[in-house]
Parts: C-alpha cells; structure tokens; sequence
C-alpha cells in the first residue's frame, strides 16, 4: 500500500500521508487539507473521522472483538475485577498483587464524600431523576476539591481520576437512597468496591446488609463490560470539555449528560421496557413476526449493535451471568422468562442469523439490574458509574498528548449568505 493518499480538487492535487496504528484501520492523515486546499470533509456524526489517538481500547465491529490495552473483553470478566480492569485502564498494564492492593486501598479511602455535599442532595425534588442529581453533585465536586482541579500538575490529575473513581459508587447510591426517601449509608472500608455499593444502595442503618456474593460478581461483571468504549458520544464529550481546559470534575458532568440520552445510556431501560411489552412468554411469537414486518414500527430492544455487526463480545459474558442470579436469587418473574425464551428463540431463528441481530450487552444487563433489585431510572447512573473509569483514563490521555488542541469541528454552512439590515420599521 501507498504511503500517502492523493486527493483531486479544482485546480491541483495534493497528497497526505497515511497512518498505522498498531491494529485496526489505516487513516489518511488530512491536517493541512483547509491550509492546502481551502476545503473541509463533511462527516455527520464523525464515522469516517479519528479524533485522537488513543491506546486504550480497541473495537472491532465487524469481528465482535473489544480489547482494553491489548487484552479481550471476555478475559478479562471473566479473570479480572473491576478494580484490576480500572487500574489497566489508568495505567496501561495489568498490576502486581502488591500494585492491585495500594491501588484498592487507595480508591476505598476516597470513598466518603464532603459532608456538606448532603445538603447539596437535599435541594433536588424527591422525584429528581438519578442522572440528573449525578449530573449536579459531580459539577460540584470542584467546588469542594479545589486541590485537585489543576490539570496541569500530574499528582492533581491523578488525585481527582482516583477520587472521581472511589466517590461516583457513593454519589449514585445516595441518589437512589434520596428518590426513596431513606437515610444515606457512608461507605464500609472492609468491603469490595462493589459490595460496599450494594451495601449503600440496598442496606438500611437498623440491620446489618449482607453481600449476595453471585449478585456482587454479576454486578463487578457489568461495571467491567461498561468501562470503556472507545471514542463513544459520552467519552468523546469528555474529551472535547477536556480540551478546552475545563476541571476534571466538569468534563465527566458532561460525559454524564450526554450518557443520560435514551441512544446512548438508555439502551438496557429500552431493552426491559420491551421485555415488559410482552409480559408473557407465549407472546413472543406475536413480537418477533412484528420485528420481521417492515411495515410495523416495533423493534426488539437490546438486539444487534450499531458498532458490532456480529455478535456482541460482551453479551457471551452476561449469557452465564443471567442464569447464575436468576438461580441464586430464586427469581420467579414471567419477564425474565420472556427473556431467557427471547434470547433463545432468536438465536435459533433464521431472520435474526441473517441480519445478524444477536442479543447485545443491554438486553442481558437491564434483566440482570432488574433482578437485583434496581429501578430502571437508576440503570443509566450504574452506566455512568462503570464509565467513569474509561472517561478518566481518556481524559489524563488527552491531557498527556502533545498532539492535544482544544476541540473545533467544522462545519458546511447552508444559511443565508451576507445581506445588509434592515430598520425595523422598514420590514
């Protein structure tokens, strides 16, 4: 292969040497274009272009393949923990016992949140959807951890990727505990970064909460398969605030914002509303020939992937998963029947094979969350929560890249061409 690319315009051609990177597409690098050119390209909601360059995870829809660092998704839920996977992410390489331990021990001590921070809470309606209540305590961490906004000052920055790490748990638990109206839990040093979560969502000061270890794995599960994901809405939002310069805390309130949209963090909502739809498993029949009639505005939720053209590598991980709650928990739910019944019929069914419309990450994690016990309005916040870890590992990327300039997209203008004003009287 040629090592530059030739493009013809008006009046001359020009050339612009194409990139490698270590696996995945090449990339025509078009810096100069405006400068040599006086053009810019047109790609609507950038899915030719590359925004950055980044070694954290990589995707390959067509092959179901996500690698973070190098290491494939499927390894490492089932392996790894959510701790170990947050510590690769941060810092490229898989830790020592002895790195894992300071690293979790770290995390687990910036657990607790500013006390005047539950006051902070008290100003939301009760009603207040958990996501925006994250969206709000988040912005206002930089207004009580003045001593790690400096993003210029390598200590700060990691100071703030640990405390938004350890407090996000803390933070998404006490908005559930706030929507119900029961007291706030502080965090319990002696437990894992997940079971002291399902402690501050679920347990109540008047009893001691037991960790369901079946139901802690699962969930430890699928903050690992929401960690990262590459250049996605949320994480190239957090990105584009970071470009600018904005505090730590600030660019991952945005990434939260853009989540919260039914596109991007409502997936797995969407996903059991529909299993909800059908209620029962003898109606599945009735709603798979409506998702196989054009004419019918139903679709089935939680199946097929814009990025993964095959099969989802996430969703074989909560395959297991599913079944392993259900059994432990002694769910009895028709839904989840609608669900194992779906999943099954679907990937029997010549239709779904062909389309390649395979049971995604959503479809198992919105039954499972259900299952525990969550409501669906707090299925974005865990989102988010498990994201945190990929938006800060891009975020100190972006900041550590010599290449990084504050983010400016372009734009092909079709409003109307200069004209004088005219009095208002005049008109």
């Amino acid at each position: 292969m040629s090592d530059t690319a030739k493009l013809q315009v008006p009046g001359k051609d020009v050339e612009y040497p194409i990139l490698s990177g270590s696996v995945g597409p090449d990339v025509v690098d078009i810096r100069k274009l405006y400068g040599q050119t006086g053009m810019f390209t047109y790609d609507p909601g950038f899915t030719s272009t590359a925004s950055c360059e980044s070694g954290l995870t990589y995707i390959d829809g067509d092959e179901g393949v996500l690698l973070h660092r190098g290491y494939p998704i499927g390894q490492l839920a089932e392996h790894s923990s959510f701790m170990e996977v947050s510590y690769l992410l941060l810092n490229g390489e898989l830790p020592s016992q002895e790195e894992l331990d300071k690293f979790t021990h770290t995390i687990t001590r910036h657990t607790m949140l500013h006390e005047q921070l539950a006051t902070f809470y008290r100003g939301f309606r009760r009603d207040a959807h958990p996501m925006a209540v994250m969206c709000g305590v988040v912005g206002a961490l930089s207004a009580f951890y003045h001593d790690s906004t400096d993003i210029t000052d390598p200590q700060q920055r990691m100071i703030a990727s640990h405390r938004l790490i350890a407090k996000m748990p803390t933070i998404a638990a006490m908005a559930y505990k706030y929507s119900i109206g029961q007291p706030f839990l502080y965090p319990k040093n002696d437990l894992s970064y997940t079971g002291n979560f399902l402690r501050m969502t679920f347990g109540v000061p008047a009893e001691e909460y037991e960790v369901n270890p079946v139901v802690e794995k699962a969930l430890d599960r699928i903050f690992i398969l929401h960690a990262d994901h590459e250049q996605n809405a949320s994480t190239s939002t957090v990105r584009l605030a970071g470009s600018s310069g904005a505090n730590p805390f600030a660019c991952i309130a945005a990434g939260i914002a853009c989540l919260w949209g039914p596109a991007h963090g409502g997936a797995n909502e969407a996903a059991l509303n529909m299993l909800h739809e059908i209620g029962r498993p003898e109606r599945i029949p009735e709603y798979i020939a409506r998702a196989k009639d054009k004419n019918d505005p139903f679709r089935l939720m939680g199946f097929g992937h814009r990025v993964y053209k095959n099969y989802d590598p996430r969703a074989t991980v909560m395959q297991k998963t599913v079944r392993e709650v259900f059994a432990a928990l002694k769910v009895n739910d028709p839904v989840f029947d609608v669900a194992l019944q779906l999943e099954e019929m679907a990937l029997k069914d010549s239709y779904f094979i062909e389309k390649k419309l395979f049971p995604n990450v959503d479809f198992y994690s919105g039954v499972i969350l259900s299952a525990i016990g969550f409501p669906t309005t707090m299925f974005t916040a865990l989102f988010a929560l498990a994201r945190t870890v990929g938006w800060v590992a891009q975020w100190n990327e972006m900041i550590s890249d010599p290449e990084q300039k504050i983010g400016r997209p372009r734009q092909l203008y079709t409003g109307p061409t200069q004209r004088d004003y005219v009095p208002v009287g005049q008109r």
